[in-house]
Parts: C-alpha cells; structure tokens; sequence
C-alpha cells in the first residue's frame, strides 16, 4: 500500500490547492492507478442513460471520466483545485464537447448532478471536513441522486490519504442517504485489494441537511453532550460533530430554529451555534 501516499514533503502542510498543484507539479501522485478503477468501471458498465448528469469531484487525472466519455455520456463535469491538472485536462479533452473541466474549490461548486462518482476525493480530504462533505453531497445532488464509489475501508498512520471504517461512515452519511450499498470491494485494484468498501447512497430528498459553525468546545465527552441534547429536539434524526469540534451537521425533517439549538446548549456561556 506504500505506493498510496501522495507526497514526499511533510503532510502537516495546509492540504490546498498550492498543496496539490505541486504535487502535480512533481508529478508526486503515488495514488495514481494509471486505469479506471476495476469496481467503478464495473459501475459505469451499468449505467443505461448516456444524459445521466454525471459530476467527478477531485477528478486528478479522471480516467474515469475518459472511460465514461468513450462509452458515449453525454453530460459529465470533473473539478480540481490544482491549476496544473486542470490545465492537462484542457489540453487532453479540447475537442470534446460533453465535458466540463472546473477549476475551483469543491465547496463552492454549484450545479445539479445524478451520479457523483467517489474515487480519492474523500480520503484526500482532511478528516474535519467530513461533516461538510456529505452536506455539499447532498446540495449538489439531484433527487434521488446517487454517490457511487469507493472509500478506505483501513486506517494509515498519516495522510492524505485519511482512512475511516464502515461504522463510521455510516454514522456520517446516515439518514442523509438511503444505503443501497455498503459492502467491502470484491474487486479493487490490486495495490488497494481488501482495503476498500464499494458504496452506492441515494439522497434523501425528504430531509433537509444544514451544517452549522461551533465554537466552545474543547473535548470530545463535551461533545458528546452537545450531540446528545441537538439529537432530543423534536425533528432532528441525526448529528455529527466534526472531529476537531468546530461544525455540526444536523439531518432533520423540517427546519429547525437556531434559538432552539442555542437553547440546548445556554448550560455553557462559551457554546456558539451559526448556520451555515
């Protein structure tokens, strides 16, 4: 699995997008496959709508997104944060005209998709942000809109890439998507075989999902606490902190007032809820 990590300089650096750019830069991209990832081509095979609007966040260099474009879709957009990339991308795809190469932060993309394709964009991204994550998930898709991919069923030492397990992730994505597939991968490539889970999670499109900013909390039993008594107010079916505190996502029925979620917590002056 050595051949995983992605950088030869010290990962405690800002993971953006000068970050990345070097990597490309130094063609440092050790998480490169060369091919399409055997369970995602197994996926795209199955796919019958060639329109299907199909978006490829973290593309690298997509050829995911070469394959599904040979196989005659119609509609795909990948985005990056490395200049460099984006600029091969250009260059590679120029006389195509149904793809849409981005330049920009995954965070503030806009748009409507019905497939999000996974494929070392989570795992590249810092743990904390994993909250965020599944809320732009869920913005961007569609409804009944579906992430399909794969995500690190093992942990590493350092990162990126930054592994999880399955109890974890289905903390994260639940109630948010319905799961119609969680199930370790049969046939990942070789270099990462036993170590990924193949997933395929429909958006809920009967919930509403809001990220809110946190501040005051310095340990994960306050934590804890905080989860527990956001998770008692009536409508709200899940809560996920993110692990260095600073944001909450909450799934629930119906909208839920801030001054309520202020209220659970006034026991501690230093508690502050903002929504995003």
């Amino acid at each position: 699995m050595d051949n995983l990590q992605c950088c030869v300089t010290s990962c405690e650096r800002p993971l953006d997008q000068t970050y990345w750019d070097s990597q490309y830069q130094s063609n440092t991209i050790g998480w490169d496959l060369g091919e399409v990832s055997p369970p995602l081509k197994s996926y795209i095979n199955t796919l019958e709508n060639k329109d299907v609007r199909i978006l490829i966040p973290g593309c690298g260099n997509t050829y995911e997104a070469e394959y599904i474009l040979e196989l005659g879709f119609t509609n795909v957009t990948v985005i990056d944060i490395a200049p460099t990339l984006v600029e091969n991308l250009k260059t590679k795809f120029k006389d195509n005209p149904n793809i849409n190469i981005v330049l920009g932060d995954f965070f503030e993309h806009q748009g409507v998709y019905d497939i999000i394709l996974e494929q070392t964009f989570f795992c590249a991204l810092p743990p904390t942000i994993r909250q965020k994550y599944v809320w732009k998930m869920h913005q961007l898709l569609a409804e009944k809109g579906k992430i399909a991919g794969l995500l690190f069923n093992r942990t590493f030492e350092s990162g990126p890439p930054f592994g999880g397990s399955q109890e974890e992730y289905t903390l994260l994505f639940q109630q948010a998507f319905h799961f119609l597939k969680m199930d370790v991968c049969q046939n990942s490539a070789a270099p990462r075989a036993g170590s990924e889970l193949f997933i395929e999670l429909q958006k809920n499109s009967e919930v509403l999902v809001n990220l809110y900013t946190f501040e005051g909390i310095t340990c994960s039993g306050c934590k804890n606490t905080v989860s527990e008594k956001f998770a008692t107010i009536e409508g709200i079916l899940n809560v996920s902190m993110s692990s260095d505190f600073a944001e909450v996502l909450i799934v629930s029925q119906n909208e839920v007032a801030l001054e309520a979620l202020q209220n659970e917590i006034a026991y501690d002056v230093k508690y502050k809820i903002e929504k995003i």
